[in-house]
């Protein structure tokens, strides 16, 4: 069963990339597309979809992926978070020792709660870093494998590139981190979020349906070097 989810995932994330000849375009095609109707808008993406059949679905969906600080109010369904996170644990790992820990939150209580702790310790920017995203995913490390954090990133990057494939926009959060662990209130919110003893809360990720298209940020190619 668990082997068949991971290739529904995989299939789900060709699916949602991938753009026709001429049929009908995905929600989540190269050109970048709605998810509410299907129509795609060339501003979702950094160079469109060539409409090609032979075009790389992974490279569209990772060169498309942008970080949403703007959000629908509209809740991410717990089956669409269980397939997004079936992908994350399907990340590579040092020697498969899987050295992670995942906790979902998208209870508004409990997450007022982690708002209230983080105003505390950062006041209100550090409680409005989550920009009104419905699900927050914590991540923590095992303290007693030293590539861990590695690990865990990896994890977070599979989780943002399938979620950006269904249509699920993401951000990555250091601000959650560091509030709650510097806060003397910690200890309140690490048991509710429960991580087992060994465990380092490292990294937060805000997922949500998309309310903005925001546009590609340069990146410099001449820090990639080939070496002969």
């Amino acid at each position: 069963m668990r082997y068949l989810k991971s290739i529904v995932c995989g299939l789900s994330l060709l699916a949602a990339v991938s753009c026709g000849n001429g049929g009908e375009q995905s929600a989540s095609c190269g050109n970048g597309c709605s998810a509410d109707t299907g129509e795609c808008t060339a501003a979702e993406c950094t160079e469109g979809c060539s409409g090609k059949a032979d075009g790389n679905a992974v490279i569209e969906n990772i060169m498309s992926r942008r970080s949403i600080r703007k959000y629908k109010n509209e809740p991410v369904a717990r089956e669409v978070m269980q397939e997004i996170a079936l992908c994350g644990i399907n990340a590579p790992n040092g020697q498969n020792k899987q050295s992670w820990e995942v906790r979902i939150v998208d209870n508004s209580e409990l997450q007022n709660e982690i708002k209230a702790v983080m105003a505390a310790a950062g006041g209100e920017r550090a409680a409005g870093c989550f920009y009104n995203a419905p699900v927050w995913v914590f991540i923590a490390r095992d303290n007693s494998y030293d590539f861990s954090t590695i690990d865990c990133g990896l994890l977070a990057e599979n989780m943002m590139l399938s979620a950006h494939s269904l249509g699920v926009g993401s951000v990555c959060l250091g601000s959650p981190v560091r509030f709650i662990l510097t806060s003397p209130r910690k200890d309140e919110v690490l048991s509710k979020l429960g991580f087992s003893e060994g465990y380092e809360l490292c990294l937060c990720v805000a997922f949500g349906y998309p309310d903005e298209a925001p546009a590609a940020k340069p990146r410099d190619i001449n820090k990639v070097k080939f070496i002969d």
